[in-house]
């Protein structure tokens, strides 16, 4: 195992009032230096006297441990989030949105340490671990700006008939109720935020379960939201084994269910959550098609390897396929194994990290194992391959069968396919033969192909002229087939934790 270049204990703790939940036994021995973070339930942070270690991603040493709920206290926390229904309800816009700036300038004070906690917890690059701060931030503001731009309803013409042509119709959007939030490990931060700044500017009381791999960075945004106006009892950040938190699935006093994790687990959720309003976001192997009108420049290549190899691959829009037009695949290919030559995984401490390491070695192994499997069946290793503990060196391929696990299911980790298309419509025929459909990249000069992309890509998003890992934090953001249900992005996860309630009036 890789160990850190510099010692963990950087990291600063500030304390908030804890109180010991009366909820549980004896506290476990604690290890000298471990940083320790309570859980956060009805807006309290408490000690429940049992704990969960957090690994540093890099030297694999526990760095920190969080207090883990038990059943009382997850029946204590939805239960509070229901109660916090109406008072929730009842927040104006003006409230709504002060309490999001507060945590917007609370974030921006805490930039370093929760830096800091991304690449400790997450193993994330420091580049990329800042730029994730920077995201955490807008996505609070641009929940702060959706808050008033986003319209109350509207009228609607219940005149279409002689029958109904005394009345008028009114629509507003009223919140949902209680949700429930379950976030993933790889944006331990940003990917928290898009499920939380969204219920606060809908009005809904939650209760979220974060990543136990990475559940630091959901923590230290409940400390935030602890020191806001929120109403009593209107959120609850609970870190619990899986099989314990299913409550957050199965109860239905909750009214929508938010997941961002694997398609299999996801899926199972859906069968299982019973009457409430489900949406999920669950990854893909995200293509990017490149035509021949395409300059092949140092630029286009610093792209592709870019969105195919940072944070290890570990991002649910990662570049997992190239497809290169047949004119150009050779030249493509001469200049990505050139770039991948000097690239090598590394400390994510250091800020010219570009790949770190892997969220953990079984992940890893498991990569390894669908490569090997690739490799005896004809798939050829252009560069990297090698592992070591969580490091993976970054991994180009080609030759590889549709019907393999590194082709078909999402890797997840720094590896990419390199294969060749003829012509654009089979190229996106390609592409859509995929189970998953999220996002996919499409570079070329031509309108008409972007038009014809745009139409027929089986994916939530078509980005143009750029690789499909783009996102901004204010567009719709989800997929289609196994990729899931529903969308995020701030305004359209708004609309999610809402229902509209008709009035008509009769004249």
């Amino acid at each position: 195992m890789a160990k850190a270049s510099k010692p963990v204990e950087k990291l600063k703790q500030k304390k908030p009032k804890v109180q010991k939940s009366s909820h549980t036994a004896s506290n476990t021995e604690i290890k000298a230096n471990t940083l320790e973070f309570p859980l956060y339930v009805a807006g309290k942070p408490i000690f429940s006297g049992k704990w969960l270690e957090v690994k540093h991603k890099y030297s694999g040493e526990v760095y920190a441990q969080v207090a883990l709920a038990n059943d009382e206290i997850l029946e204590q926390a939805i239960q509070s989030a229901v109660n916090a229904e109406h008072e929730m309800a009842q927040l104006k816009p003006f409230q709504k949105q002060k309490i999001l700036l507060d945590c917007v300038a609370q974030f921006n004070q805490q930039r370093e340490e929760l830096t800091e906690i991304l690449i400790a917890e997450g193993g994330k690059p420091r580049t990329a671990a800042a730029a994730e701060v920077e995201r955490l931030i807008n996505t609070f503001q641009i929940a702060a700006d959706a808050v008033t731009q986003l319209d109350d309803g509207r009228l609607i013409p219940l005149a279409v008939t002689q029958a109904a042509s005394a009345y008028t119709g009114m629509v507003k959007h009223v919140p949902i109720g209680a949700v429930s939030l379950i976030s993933p490990f790889n944006f331990p931060l940003n990917l928290t935020a898009h499920k939380i700044a969204p219920a606060i500017a809908a009005g809904c009381p939650f209760v979220l379960k974060p990543a136990s791999l990475t559940p630091v960075s959901a923590l230290k945004i409940a400390e935030v939201l602890a020191q806001t106006d929120l109403p009593k009892g209107a959120f609850s950040i609970l870190p619990c084994p899986r099989e314990q938190a299913d409550i957050l699935v199965t109860d239905d006093r909750f009214k929508l269910l938010s997941f961002t994790g694997s398609d299999v687990v996801g899926w199972d959720m859906k069968a299982r959550a019973g009457r409430k309003k489900v949406t999920l976001e669950l990854g893909g192997n995200a293509a990017v098609l490149i035509e021949p009108d395409t300059e092949m420049n140092d630029a286009l290549v610093d792209r592709l390897i870019s969105g195919a190899y940072g944070h290890a691959g570990q991002v649910c829009i990662s570049v997992q396929r190239i497809l290169a037009h047949a004119d150009i695949y050779t030249a493509l290919k001469k200049k990505l194994i050139a770039k991948l030559k000097s690239l090598k995984a590394s400390d994510p401490d250091l800020a010219s990290t570009l790949v770190g390491p892997m969220i953990k070695e079984d992940e890893a192994q498991r990569l390894k194992k669908w490569l090997d499997k690739a490799v005896k069946k004809g798939t050829k290793v252009l560069a990297g391959g090698q592992v070591s503990g969580v490091l993976f060196e970054p991994t180009l391929v080609e030759g590889v069968k549709e019907e393999l696990e590194v082709y078909k299911d999402e890797v997840f980790g720094p590896v990419a396919i390199l294969e060749k298309y003829t012509s654009f419509e089979k190229g996106i025929q390609k592409i859509n033969s995929s189970r998953f459909g999220l996002q996919a990249g499409v570079y070329t000069q031509n309108l008409n192909k972007m038009l014809y992309a745009w139409e027929h890509l089986q994916v939530g998003g078509v980005i143009i002229n750029d690789i499909p890992s783009f996102r901004v934090d204010n567009m719709p953001y989800g997929g289609v087939k196994d990729s899931g249900l529903g969308r995020e992005g701030i305004q359209s996860a708004i609309r999610d934790m809402q229902e509209e309630r008709l009035l008509a009036i009769k004249q």
